[in-house]
């Protein structure tokens, strides 16, 4: 998988997060309607990563810098955010490499940990983060009073 910078405004980066939103609907009824400014994934506040197969967008994810006036937050913490990959490419390893250019690129910024939120109906995106070294933290932010929300965080 060829992974590169994008921005939110791309064409393609809008076919996968209407392609996201789809599957949010189907597992829980609803669009995932966290604000997201795409500002927030540009340098120095972040970065948006698309991966590309045969030239074709499978797979997306990015972080931006989360507001230390938040509670739960620390100087240097950063949010995942619409991280997901289309199933006709699920299986191959490739949300895995898409977390871990995520991490290294929010480690060579200076950030000391990332958080994320994922839901309780997507057991392969929990399974993703354990496997990973994520561990299981409260609720935060805007997630802090959803049911169906599971948080974590990783020391980068």
């Amino acid at each position: 998988m060829r992974i590169e910078v994008a921005g939110l405004d791309r064409p393609d980066v809008q076919d996968l997060i209407a392609e996201v939103q789809l599957e949010y609907v189907a597992r829980y009824g609803r669009r995932d309607e966290t604000p997201i400014d795409s500002a927030q994934f540009s340098a120095p506040n972040g970065t948006f990563l698309v991966g590309y197969l045969d030239a074709g967008p499978v797979a997306m994810g990015g972080w931006r810098r989360y507001d230390p006036a938040e509670p739960e937050f620390e100087d240097g913490d950063v949010e995942v955010k619409r991280m997901f990959v289309v199933p006709s490419a699920r299986g191959r390893g490739l949300s895995r490499r898409m977390l871990a250019e995520l991490e290294r690129r929010a480690a060579a910024a200076g950030h000391r940990r990332i958080l994320l939120e994922t839901g309780d109906r997507q057991p392969e995106a929990i399974g993703l983060y354990r496997s990973a070294g994520y561990a299981d933290i409260p609720r935060f932010g805007p997630y802090r009073r959803d049911p169906a929300s599971v948080c974590f965080a990783k020391a980068l």
